[in-house]
């Protein structure tokens, strides 16, 4: 194997796991997944050592990356992004429903940003990668990050809540105007604010809702199991929607609007939106 980048520690005030401390500092592996990912196939090591994901950096410890065996030159994926917001640092880019983010397949977000995002020119700059996730059938707006301490503060503004996201989605049912939801995911305590913004009845649902969603937490369909939890499932919910309220062909009806937060690095406020998709403009047209 052959050493493909070297990264010396930075000095550090408190001890910090590896594998924390590595978010960012290589091109070509930006994200904690990914840096996960490079410690199982062993092709990370401190100082000689192979890496571990319990190992903890003081700072001087000279870190390697090796190239995988049987790594192939990546194809370029043709995938034309909507670009909402861009600068040296990070962007904001339109998921359409039906896309991965990331993951093992070809055609993902991930793989199309290189080409659809300028080159950042900062020193850091790395490959663009997706600070967060969407479901599969979920679309909307997804923050990037460009650089790799541009990786590392957003991913601070996420873990601190300090990254307000407003979500849209059609329900199923008659519900009260406004509320939190506070139910467990995944064992964990989660929290969500909704108001529903228009009504109208329906023979088959009873009522169908457009409905403005605010997570104050974020787990894995945190959103749609909320729904459900309170008999309100998601129009279009193959997973969590009851059988016979489950509406088949048009797609899951939940989209990411806005994200709102203040700029890492020019400490601008950043609100960037994307309109809702036609098809809840089909129930709701006059949003």
């Amino acid at each position: 194997m052959s050493i493909i980048e070297t990264h010396i520690a930075c000095k550090q005030e408190v001890l910090i796991r590896f594998q924390e401390y590595a978010v960012g500092i290589f091109k070509t592996i930006a994200t904690k997944s990914a840096i996960k990912k490079a410690i199982k196939k062993e092709l990370i090591f401190i100082d000689g050592v192979l890496a571990t994901t319990s190992k903890y950096i003081s700072g001087g410890e000279k870190i390697e990356l090796f190239e995988a065996k049987n790594s192939a030159t990546s194809k370029l994926l043709k995938l034309n992004l909507e670009v909402l917001y861009e600068d040296d640092y990070l962007a904001i880019i339109y998921k359409p429903a039906g896309i991965l983010v990331s993951g093992n397949q070809f055609v993902s977000i991930k793989n199309a940003l290189s080409q659809n995002l300028k080159n950042s020119t900062k020193s850091d700059a790395v490959n663009p990668q997706p600070i967060h996730r969407l479901d599969y059938p979920t679309s909307g707006v997804l923050l990037v990050g460009k650089t790799s301490t541009s990786i590392q503060q957003l991913n601070k503004l996420f873990e601190f809540k300090e990254i307000s996201k407003t979500y849209v989605a059609i329900t199923v049912g008659k519900m009260c105007s406004a509320g939190t939801i506070n139910l467990e995911v995944d064992g964990k305590n989660t929290s969500t604010n909704f108001k529903v913004l228009k009504s109208l009845d329906s023979k088959r649902f009873e009522a169908l809702n457009l409905v403005q969603l605010h997570p104050k937490t974020g787990r894995k369909h945190q959103l749609r199991k909320h729904l459900s939890g309170i008999g309100h499932q998601i129009l279009g919910d193959k997973i969590y929607g009851v059988d016979n309220l489950k509406l088949k062909g048009k797609g899951l009806y939940l989209h990411a609007f806005k994200l709102e937060f203040i700029h890492p690095f020019t400490k601008n406020k950043i609100a960037v939106s994307k309109e809702i998709p036609k098809k809840f403009k089909k129930l709701f047209p006059e949003f």
